[in-house]
């Protein structure tokens, strides 16, 4: 784990015109340094190379969502990056999504501090500091249930009734291939040397 990184993005705008979406705020939780940062819109460029030493970045919904979004702003390819987005992992064992408060609650016993709206009425307001202590707070939950998913190869999530239901999953990084570079080497793949 030493070299992954936990990453969130809040965001402003309707999440079904992503053409139009912008960040606000990126956090991240750097297992190098067991520190949390986080990175308003202005300074997205010192979050670049953090995400480029990276071993693995890791999110939740992150595939489908955070990396697209943060796409548009970077300049090169972010996908070369390798990868764990843990929805995926989830939806992949238990064939539905789950939210990750829901996950965490049931697995974790603990709860995310707010919600988006919560973010975007932060961010008409002006206050960045706020949706920086919101998203750093999201890291800490999905860093969380990433290491308890990682150790014990199972989450958790509530029935209806509220019973307890299992989901396998599987953490551990994907097989490097020989020869092949990849991100977090030391290397920088994707901006000017």
């Amino acid at each position: 784990m030493a070299g992954e990184v936990v990453f969130d993005i809040e965001t402003y705008g309707d999440i079904r015109d992503r053409a139009n979406i912008k960040v606000t705020v990126v956090s991240v939780y750097e297992y190098e340094t067991d520190t949390y940062r986080s990175f308003d819109e202005h300074q997205l460029s010192e979050l670049w190379p953090i995400l480029e030493r990276a071993e693995r970045i890791i999110g939740y919904n992150s595939k489908g969502f955070d990396a697209p979004i943060l796409d548009k702003y970077y300049p090169g390819d972010i996908n070369v990056i390798p990868h764990l987005d843990l929805l995926e992992k989830i939806k992949d064992s238990a064939g539905k999504r789950f939210k990750l408060d829901d996950i965490a609650k049931a697995t974790l016993e603990i709860s995310k501090s707010a919600n988006g709206l919560a973010a975007i009425k932060w961010y008409e307001e002006g206050k960045i500091d706020e949706i920086k202590k919101y998203c750093e707070q999201d890291v800490k939950v999905t860093k969380e249930i990433y290491e308890f998913g990682k150790k014990n190869k199972m989450l958790y999530t509530a029935t209806l009734t509220g019973e307890l239901m299992p989901i396998a999953v599987n953490f551990d990084p994907e097989p490097k291939i020989e020869g092949q570079a990849s991100a977090g080497s030391g290397i920088n793949m994707t901006l000017p040397l």
